[in-house]
């Protein structure tokens, strides 16, 4: 039950917690497989804590779950599975990322330091990493905006999905390919700094100093 996740600084590999958090971790490996994660960024990192990802919209309030594919915008959100013996002690922990309880749709966050208890009980986490950590840390460390936006685009360009125990459920669609990039891939890439750019050199005639930044707004 593990999904590998490739992004724009390495992979990470992440090991899931099916037996306690059996539908968040379905919605996970679900999304992963229909590639729903291809070209989300890494918008919200924070050094030496977590880096959030899951939207496809890259604002911080976008993205659906898994049901909301299948059973329309009732189900965009699911309830949270909070564990008493699942607590975020240690650097790894992958939660659900929601605004307000019990609405999970497909946003998350890796913590990359030891002891955030003042997660616990609060988002529902899901899996830890057991490969890549070194790649998270460094995601954390990005140059960053004040809203902890990367100047640089730092994107999940693939998921590979390991090991699946659950049934792929009645209409969802998988894809024959990954996606091409969409035209709001494209546009964040004009804005900010892209994939695989260097903050050393100019993009487009731009320095680093002169991209623009965006304002955010979180969910």
């Amino acid at each position: 039950m593990s999904v590998l996740l490739e992004t724009s600084l390495g992979d990470i590999v992440i090991d899931l917690y099916t037996d306690l958090c059996p539908v968040t971790c379905k919605n996970f490996l679900k999304l992963c497989k229909t590639k729903y994660y291809n070209f989300a960024l890494f918008h919200n990192v924070q050094a030496g804590s977590l880096v959030q990802t899951g939207d496809p919209t890259g604002t911080g309030t976008g993205g659906e779950s898994l049901y909301a594919q299948l059973y329309g915008e009732q189900a965009r959100y699911f309830d949270d599975e909070l564990h008493r013996k699942l607590r975020h002690t240690k650097a790894g922990c992958v939660s659900m990322a929601s605004a307000r309880p019990n609405a999970n749709g497909s946003q998350f966050f890796i913590t990359v330091a030891d002891d955030q208890t003042h997660l616990d009980d609060r988002y529902t986490l899901f899996g830890e990493v057991t490969e890549g950590l070194e790649v998270a840390r460094a995601i954390s460390n990005a140059y960053a905006d004040a809203n902890g936006r990367p100047y640089q685009n730092i994107r999940i360009r693939h998921t590979i999905v390991l090991d699946d125990p659950y049934e792929d459920p009645p209409g969802m669609v998988v894809p024959d390919a990954s996606p091409e990039p969409s035209a709001l891939v494209l546009k964040q890439d004009r804005e900010r700094l892209a994939d695989g750019e260097s903050l050393e050199t100019e993009a487009d005639g731009r320095t680093a100093e002169e991209v623009p930044i965006a304002a955010l707004s979180y969910g």
